[in-house]
């Protein structure tokens, strides 16, 4: 089972919150896919657990994930709120902060769209390159009004714009997170990983990135060593990593992304950093970013799930979340 309180957590999680209140972690999965279907993009809600406020991690698809969730039993929309007040209450209320791990469109678009019905001077952090991307192409009104708190004129200041220095922990307002971001290589684009730290659980967020190997890097190799350390005293709760396409894709055609051939070879990497052979057994490792197909018949979520549990040689406990659903992370 890993370290998740409940069941395998695939078939709906209405009924797991109330089994335990342990330290860690709350993940409710708003968007799960990589492209293609505008209502379930990358965006996931987390907060310590009974925390009353969740920092959103990207924001992809935020609405229709906040409903689909609402839907499952995985939110309550808070007194005593139901229908759509339940969902601006969710939104409104109960997502303290952002965290952008790169300004590409399907991780903002959510965040973009809803911001005409926001409230508060919320904090969007993230790297310095990706928030001035998030102002200087969407927050320009010319893309859409200018939300944030700087760029062109007026700035409403609706939302914060926090650039973090790499390494440097910060607190998150609103929350009661601290967390860490790391630079990933994403093609052309610098993506990022957020460490998030509740006391002495640890969790590891990460935006689209490539391997190593393919994208002529070092930054995944630098995190596993920060995350190793973090394994061998049983203090990571898990990790959400992408894995976009199923194996068989040419490494010049990844642009930027993983494949369960290339995940595994990671995580043996990490495997390394933590104390050889066995340290990573039972890790929760949460997929997303999976892309869909277009071709009739190809079901890349199955084919994916397929090919990560035939090369585990590590032993970890995959988990290939649904949109709405929710996820504890505890200790064993």
């Amino acid at each position: 089972m890993g370290r998740w309180l409940g069941c395998l957590l695939l078939a709906g999680l209405g009924g797991v919150a109330a089994t335990a209140h342990a330290a860690g972690f709350e993940l409710v999965a708003l968007g799960v896919n990589g492209g293609l279907e505008d209502g379930n993009l990358s965006s996931y809600l987390i907060r310590a657990d009974d925390a009353p406020r969740y920092l959103a991690l990207d924001a992809g698809s935020v609405l229709p994930g906040i409903r689909a969730a609402l839907r499952q039993g995985a939110l309550a929309g808070g007194r005593g709120a139901s229908g759509e007040a339940a969902v601006g209450e969710v939104f409104r209320q109960r997502i303290g902060a952002y965290f952008i791990s790169h300004a590409h469109l399907d991780h903002v678009a959510g965040l973009l769209i809803a911001a005409t019905d926001d409230t508060g001077r919320k904090p969007i952090y993230g790297l310095a390159g990706t928030l001035d991307a998030l102002s200087r192409n969407y927050f320009n009104w010319s893309a859409w009004p200018n939300f944030a708190d700087r760029g062109e004129a007026p700035a409403l200041g609706r939302y914060a714009l926090t650039a973090e220095a790499p390494g440097q922990p910060f607190a998150i307002a609103g929350t009661a997170l601290e967390g860490t971001v790391y630079p990933l290589a994403h093609d052309r684009v610098t993506s990022s990983m957020l460490l998030l730290r509740d006391g002495a659980d640890y969790f590891a967020y990460f935006g689209d990135t490539g391997p190593d190997a393919v994208q002529h890097s070092d930054r995944l190799a630098a995190i596993w060593q920060v995350l190793g350390p973090l394994v061998r005293r049983h203090a990571l709760r898990g990790l959400l990593i992408e894995t976009s396409y199923p194996n068989g894709l040419p490494d010049s055609r990844l642009y930027g992304h993983l494949t369960p051939a290339w995940l595994l070879r990671e995580l043996k990497r990490l495997e390394a950093a933590s104390g050889g052979v066995g340290s990573l057994r039972g890790l929760d490792v949460v997929i997303g970013h999976i892309k869909p197909s277009l071709e009739p018949g190809r079901d890349p979520r199955a084919l994916i799930a397929e090919q990560l549990a035939a090369g585990n040689t590590p032993g970890v406990h995959f988990v290939l979340p649904r949109q709405g659903e929710r996820l504890r992370l505890a200790a064993p």
